[in-house]
């Protein structure tokens, strides 16, 4: 996910904010544009010292990561000090020389710091760290049912999967053009499946790039900088409105993302991705009878 949308009427608390929801299993931390719900499954006192691991963890996250801001904005800058920004860093090298900051896995990052402090000691069977649909996810035992997004916009659901222990999905990130971040392709809604949130949300922004019908004229585009003017992406042409595409034209643009997917999915990047546009959806995953994800995915 690259730097987010500016909206002038965003209201923000730009301090940490804590809040344990009415069911005692939920945690919400606020602080700036970093919104999070917390959820935990386990003994009432490893959820109420996972919450408090949490909340000690959360305070500095905004601040050490403006500190390093500029250089996340880069797709050339040297390595950061911080404990996300290496991680969203790290997450964005394997894509070499195509362009990326490591702001294209900043939500994703921030997710898995959280959970990594939130279980770290405690007994859980499960837990997650929700970063604005971007998600790490912890299980021990049980699974996790998550619906999967045709559109951000109209909410339009996909399908659902059920997430197994023994599948080792670690994250689950959403991208697309018409969502909370600018979009260099036209993808209505591009979700993937990763071994962590911060893999997720990178490979989510590429895929969904991939996604695209470059010399369309129904396709309207804007400088990133234009529309947000500390955008990571700087001038480059982010979408802004896609017209009526043609069915030959939707099944272009999707079987260039998709090409993108399963090229990421054999490198063991992903687990499997989830394409959605103008009504028509494509799925890199690999389909194996012990794969729950494989088969909810494929019929959804």
């Amino acid at each position: 996910m690259s730097a987010p949308r500016q909206h002038s009427d965003q209201k923000a608390s730009w301090w940490p904010a804590a809040a344990l929801l009415p069911d005692g299993e939920r945690l919400h931390l606020q602080h700036g544009p970093i919104d999070l719900i917390i959820g935990v499954t386990g003994a009432p006192e490893d959820i109420r010292q996972a919450f408090d691991q949490a909340r000690d963890a959360f305070g500095a996250v905004l601040t050490d990561l403006v500190a390093e801001l500029p250089g996340l904005k880069s797709p050339n800058a040297a390595r950061p000090r911080g404990a996300v920004a290496q991680r969203m860093y790290d997450t964005t090298r394997v894509y070499g020389p195509e362009f990326i900051t490591p702001m294209a896995a900043v939500a994703g990052s921030v997710a898995d710091h959280m959970l990594a402090h939130l279980i770290k000691g405690r007994n859980l069977t499960r837990a997650y760290v929700n970063n604005g649909g971007d998600i790490a996810l912890h299980l021990e035992e049980d699974s996790f049912r998550i619906g999967i997004c045709d559109d951000p916009v109209t909410g339009t659901a996909g399908g659902v999967i059920d997430i197994q222990h023994g599948d080792e999905v670690g994250g689950i990130a959403t991208s697309g053009w018409r969502g909370r971040s600018h979009s260099l392709g036209i993808a209505d809604a591009v979700t993937v499946l990763a071994g962590s949130a911060a893999a997720a949300d990178a490979a989510a922004t590429m895929i969904a790039n991939a996604v695209d019908l470059p010399k369309s004229s129904k396709v309207r585009r804007a400088p990133a900088n234009s529309l947000s003017p500390d955008s990571d992406l700087a001038d480059r042409l982010v979408t802004i409105d896609v017209g009526s595409l043609s069915p030959a034209e939707t099944l272009e643009a999707l079987g260039a993302g998709l090409a993108k997917a399963d090229s990421l999915r054999r490198s063991g990047v992903i687990k499997a991705a989830y394409l959605s546009l103008a009504g028509e959806r494509r799925v890199s995953s690999a389909q194996t009878q012990q794969s729950e994800i494989s088969r909810n995915l494929a019929h959804a």
